[in-house]
């Protein structure tokens, strides 16, 4: 059996129509999990598992808005009705709506950071992890930032939430390890999704950014969806409570 086969496993990925939570999703069905795809919009849903059931593997589509609990918790429901209980949690769907100093950001703008990157995975793991450890165990895997590890001009509020996720990685990993159920978080630098086009458009953020990476280039979506099979498979079965940094060298360099 190959250390990264994730065949049956149900896998659930929040954020999944684009970028980093799209790369992760196709990645896992072609490692053999049954993957849900889910963000706001129920057409770029539909679209991203069409494309992956078209490849021969299997994807259903289930639209969620984070903000909501009662969303969150149909997201769930309607996972495990169709393709049963969830072993693989990657809480990727977050938002940044302020770019600037933090002195500066409206409260509005910085509750809706924190109620949407640290409320939205807080809820989920609790309805998801109960079901995993009734099964034996699993894996979460919380998308958060190199952000959560620096300090920062223009993402304060945002790199706050990165930070905090790291920290639900480690509570949880403590709380629910002895029922064989492992929390990461995987920390990305720079990539160029849509999420982080402010960064990687501007010349003036982006040219001093790569400069100072050992590998003096952007990653890609892809290069961040192989960290999260590790993490899901058995190949990550004795990592938990971690922080996997994958930045180019950015944060060793800089």
């Amino acid at each position: 059996m190959s250390l990264f086969d994730l065949t049956g496993k149900v896998a659930l990925i929040t954020g999944s129509t684009k970028g980093i939570g799209q790369a992760i999703a196709t990645r896992m069905a072609e490692h053999g999990a049954k993957v849900v795809i889910s963000s706001r919009n129920q057409d770029a849903c539909d679209k991203v598992a069409a494309g992956i059931r078209n490849a021969g593997h299997t994807a259903i589509a289930i639209a969620c808005n984070i903000n909501y609990k009662e969303q969150l918790q149909q997201l769930v429901n309607k996972a495990v009705e169709q393709l049963g209980p969830v072993d693989i949690l990657v809480c990727n769907a977050a938002l940044n709506p302020y770019f600037g100093p933090s002195q500066q950001i409206p409260d509005e703008s910085f509750d809706k950071v924190m109620h949407a990157n640290i409320g939205s995975v807080h809820r989920l793991c609790q309805l998801v992890i109960p079901g995993m450890a009734g099964k034996g165990g699993g894996a979460v895997i919380i998308v958060s930032s190199i952000g959560g590890l620096k300090g920062t001009e223009h993402l304060g509020a945002y790199a706050i939430s990165k930070a905090a996720d790291m920290q639900i990685a480690r509570n949880l990993a403590v709380e629910w390890g002895p029922q064989q159920v492992r929390v990461n978080c995987i920390a990305p630098g720079l990539v160029r999704t849509d999420f982080a086009r402010a960064l990687w458009e501007n010349p003036e953020i982006y040219a001093p950014t790569v400069s100072k990476y050992p590998l003096r280039r952007i990653g890609e979506p892809d290069e961040i969806a192989g960290a999260a099979v590790f993490l899901a498979s058995a190949a990550g079965s004795f990592t938990t409570g971690q922080t996997i940094v994958i930045d180019g060298g950015g944060t060793i360099a800089s």
